[in-house]
């Protein structure tokens, strides 16, 4: 798949339609144009149209389409959104605010802010959470624990062309767009660079076979598996395939926050949020040397240790039906996010172990390994940063063309929500924020900064600092964990 065209589908597919999504005859992604008649030609459609009456029926279930997030986005033509940054005085100093990669793409990430009246913001618990415990952490982590917070209030203002629907990005459905700009770039590298390269995707997956096999026969043939069983696959998986981490993260995430009835998650949902300090309490449960600096790719709690973890984080969730679901959920997740659409998994016996036979059948998976892979190649500098500045290029075209100012991550509607840089006469003015006493943010400062279309090195960002970077790279944003 290549051109325009193939380039714009490849980036209406990665995101998530949420006022679309329950439109008759789609497949699953909210576009009235790609209707097609029974039977879908989508082997995962049923299921797709299942999981989403299975997940709006959770306890919290009513936040993946209605919370504050989204009823801001449809309607409000000025939105206030907060960013926590340690970089400050560099910030100002450049005159120039870079957004970043991660679940954004390329966006300068932000958590929702709420007009609380008297020239106040109350927070959303993602940013009082950002601000008061993951900033200082990462702070500390870098060795300079006297660094302190700054909340910037960013006022972005929608103009009345701009998108009112709720298009999300999904990273977890970029695979196909990280091997399709793999292609395009490849010749950055050496040659034995790129065998290098493929040698280690192809080895990966011939190595995960056993978890590819068991959740593709969960999902297409309804085989029975224990969650004991399954889970302990996984937990060996993940190292060889990282984004396996991902997947993992993000559905045990969901299950936290839909399926939640403790005091706090039901104040929070009171005010259509959904709560955010459950999965970050059990991300640094199950890996403390996490705190302060998230790698998605190695998160994998024992199996043993599973149920005291979610008995720590809330001790209103079953234990078992969490397990019970999260087979399903992980099992449908790598079906539909590491397989290349439209095809059955054929058995794996049969599979010729070279990488452009895995590009064909599993081309989702082999884009997002690649993506992986580069991330941790000898010549980072000289390429990696090509290739998400690519990446985001492709976003900010897609977005613009939506007129979307403020994209959000359609993963889990968590209040992830970010500014696009690219945005042609974007209207925003930042401020410098302190805390007031009633808890909420007040602007103290209005800053002269720009918001600059040029992607920031990963590894400068708040929650993936280095303390080995150099002086002079260039201030970055607070990125999530992605």
């Amino acid at each position: 798949m290549s051109g325009p065209g193939a380039s714009y589908r490849l980036w209406a597919d990665a995101h998530r339609f949420y006022d679309t999504a329950h439109l008759p005859g789609q497949r699953g992604q909210g576009d009235p144009t790609q209707a097609i008649p029974f039977p879908q030609a989508d082997p995962l459609a049923t299921l797709r149209a299942d999981w989403s009456a299975r997940l709006a029926a959770a306890p919290n279930g009513a936040l993946l389409h209605d919370n504050a997030l989204f009823s801001a986005l449809r309607s409000d033509r000025t939105l206030h959104l907060l960013h926590v940054t340690n970089a400050l005085e560099e910030i100002n100093g450049q005159g120039v605010l870079y957004p970043s990669g991660g679940c954004l793409v390329g966006s300068v990430y932000c958590a929702p802010l709420t007009d609380a009246g008297g020239g106040e913001f109350r927070m959303h618990n993602l940013g009082h959470h950002i601000l008061t415990r993951e900033a200082p952490e990462s702070a500390a982590r870098a060795g300079r624990p006297e660094q302190s917070a700054t909340p910037l209030i960013i006022e972005v203002t929608v103009p009345d062309h701009g998108y009112r629907g709720l298009a999300g990005i999904d990273y977890l459905r970029l695979g196909t767009i990280h091997l399709e700009l793999y292609d395009h770039l490849k010749y950055l590298l050496s040659r034995a660079e790129r065998h290098e390269l493929r040698e280690t995707v192809v080895a990966r997956t011939r190595n995960a076979t056993a978890l590819l096999a068991l959740a593709t026969a969960r999902v297409y043939q309804g085989a029975a598996v224990t969650p004991e069983h399954f889970l302990s696959v996984l937990h060996e998986t993940i190292p060889r395939l990282p984004v396996l981490g991902y997947l993992y993260f993000e559905a045990l995430s969901e299950y936290l926050m839909l399926h939640s009835t403790s005091d706090v998650t039901r104040r929070l949902a009171a005010r259509g949020e959904m709560n955010n300090r459950l999965y970050k309490e059990l991300l640094v449960l199950a890996h403390p040397d996490m705190r302060g600096r998230f790698d998605l790719s190695r998160f994998r709690p024992a199996p043993r240790d599973l149920d005291g973890l979610l008995g720590r984080v809330d001790p209103t969730l079953e234990p078992s039906a969490a397990r019970a679901h999260l087979v399903d959920r992980v099992s449908y997740l790598v079906a539909a996010r590491l397989f290349t659409p439209g095809l059955v998994p054929s058995p794996w016996h049969h599979t010729r172990w070279e990488f452009d036979t895995l590009a064909a059948r599993v081309g989702p998976l082999v884009g997002h390994l690649v993506h992986r892979e580069l991330r941790n190649f000898g010549r980072y500098r000289d390429f990696y940063v090509y290739f998400d500045q690519n990446k985001a290029i492709q976003a900010w075209n897609y977005w613009n063309h939506l007129d979307v100012v403020v994209p959000f991550n359609g993963t889990v509607p968590k209040g992830e929500v970010g500014v696009n840089p690219a945005y042609p006469g974007l209207e925003y003015t930042i401020w410098r924020a302190e805390p007031s006493r009633t808890g909420h943010l007040r602007p103290v400062s209005q800053l002269d900064l720009t918001i600059s279309p040029r992607l920031v090195d990963l590894r400068h960002t708040l929650m993936r600092g280095n303390r080995d970077t150099p002086a002079d790279a260039p201030p970055g944003p607070v990125a999530h964990a992605h």
